[in-house]
């Protein structure tokens, strides 16, 4: 009778949505997914240097939607009928543990005394910490399902292509659409254009807040346009408009004019291509070749001056500002060592740039944050992996590979820039740690379970087995012979006395 109920509800334009329950007309409910894209698209939208108006300290508004996800989750895991997802993950943890060393120094700076600005930059630090962190574990467990997965990475491939078109009008013509995207209740907090300049190239920052950031969050969706081109030609669905995001990411990661962006690229396809099928892996050889001669052709100088970033390193300024930097930095360690000087107190107006993640995080957060920061990419990672490894499904492997190489190229870049005083790139980082360990959930609640890692004895190679059955066969031999008489003669001996205690057992 329910059954039939439902039937009728649900009608015959019905269409089965996330979990398998029925929404009328085919179309889902809000849920994570449709507020992690809202997340999203602000960050690439709004520019960054956008706050918003009437509050006493400068709130982007990614940050703001960023808060609302934590109070949502927090109150999505009150209760079990929204459909949120509970329990251990490993990105999940790898979140939480982070958290924890942020509060913990941020409670060690406090503390004792600080000056009134760094006091200020460490609350604000700590607020867009949490809103990223809250993203993350958001994301983990508000998104159920490979479609509402696929939802929230084509939103944001989407956002970052506009972007990166943006940024390609600064720099192939000098027009910067940041000026007129001011929204209202939105205020500047500086200088809304980033348009900079190396080798007489324009270095454009879209709507980022700086070339650098600009070229890491393009390389860093580079992966997911080009998984979700292939997906349309092996499974069909759409596939020019993924094409076209690809071409406008790739160009726009070149005209960053950035070492950050071309590693990130460098790294991902280390990543990807070796997971191709062969035929393909060649193919895509020869794409990457030829996009860089066509890039050579369309921008004269371009391919030249990037590799000059590379191999005139020893005498670049902000190579040996990099190296100065790390000077600075050994100054401060040994006096903070665990827990850091304390969050985002490390003004780089006033003691100068690290231009170096890691560094930053070992300086202000301690041999602790630092251990932490490098577990939180290792489990995104592992999460993308173990997903690869667990399905059957080429969707999901090949998009489990994509994720891993995403989170590879904020892991390889924060060694060359301060990611996380950077919105943009963070935002996105926590983001794909989230989609990471929303996939491996949706491969866990896959019917049938998971299968093991290290293959059972039945699986195992037959070479494996004829050895192990050589190995077996040699032991019971020599068991049974009593050429010496005494190891047959306590085996059987053994044997009689097990035989006459059974016989006994019985007779009683």
């Amino acid at each position: 009778m329910v059954g039939k109920t439902a039937d009728k509800k649900s009608g015959a334009g019905a269409k089965p949505g996330v979990d398998g329950e029925f929404i009328a007309g085919g179309k889902s409910k809000a849920d994570g997914a449709t507020i992690a894209c809202v997340y999203a698209l602000a960050m690439t939208v709004i520019p960054a240097a956008l706050v918003i108006k009437g509050l006493p300290m400068a709130l982007a508004p990614g940050v703001a939607i960023g808060l609302v996800m934590g109070v949502l989750w927090f109150c999505a895991q009150m209760v079990t009928t929204l459909g949120v997802a509970k329990g251990r993950n490993a990105a999940r943890t790898a979140l939480f543990l982070f958290t924890t060393s942020q509060l913990a120094t941020y409670g060690y700076a406090t503390y004792g005394y600080l000056p009134a600005d760094e006091l200020a930059a460490a609350d604000r630090t700590l607020i867009t910490v949490m809103a990223v962190v809250a993203v993350g574990i958001a994301v983990i467990d508000g998104v159920r399902g490979l479609d509402r997965i696929d939802k929230l990475l084509k939103t944001m491939v989407v956002g970052a292509t506009f972007m990166a078109f943006v940024g390609i009008l600064q720099f192939q013509f000098a027009l910067d659409l940041t000026e007129y995207l001011v929204l209202p209740g939105l205020r500047p907090n500086g200088t809304m254009s980033y348009v900079l300049e190396r080798s007489n190239f324009r270095r454009p920052a879209g709507t980022s807040g700086h070339p650098i950031e600009f070229g890491v969050v393009c390389a860093m969706t580079v992966p997911i346009a080009l998984h979700y081109a292939l997906r349309g030609v092996d499974f069909g669905g759409q596939k020019k408009r993924w094409w076209l995001c690809l071409a406008i990411l790739a160009v726009a990661s070149m005209q960053s004019l950035s070492r950050s962006a071309i590693l990130g690229l460098a790294i991902a396809a280390i990543f990807i291509v070796p997971a191709m099928a062969p035929k393909r892996r060649v193919r895509a050889l020869w794409g990457i070749l030829g996009f860089v001669v066509a890039m050579r052709v369309m921008v004269p100088g371009l391919v030249g001056t990037l590799l000059s970033l590379f191999t005139s390193i020893s005498v670049d300024p902000s190579a040996e500002s990099r190296r100065r930097a790390v000077e600075r930095a050994g100054k401060e360690i040994p006096e903070h060592l665990l827990l850091g000087r304390g969050l985002g107190t490390y003004l780089p107006e006033k003691y100068g740039w690290l231009d170096n993640q890691y560094l930053g995080t070992l300086v202000q957060n301690g041999a602790i944050g630092l251990a932490l920061l490098i577990f939180i990419y290792l489990a995104g990672m592992y999460c993308a992996f173990r997903a690869r490894l667990a399905s059957k499904d080429p969707r999901i492997r090949d998009l489990g590979v994509t994720l891993a190489a995403c989170i590879a190229v904020p892991g390889i870049s924060s060694a060359t820039f301060d990611l996380i005083g950077f919105a943009v790139a963070t935002g996105y980082t926590f983001l794909l740690i989230g989609a990471a360990g929303a996939l491996w959930r949706t491969v866990q609640e896959q019917p049938g379970g998971i299968p093991r890692l290290l293959p059972t004895t039945a699986q195992r190679p037959r070479r494996l087995q004829r050895r192990q059955h050589r190995g077996s066969s040699s032991a019971r031999s020599g068991k049974a012979s009593d050429g010496s008489g005494k190891p047959g003669e306590r085996a059987g001996s053994a044997t009689d006395a097990r035989r006459s205690t059974r016989s006994s057992s019985t007779a009683q």
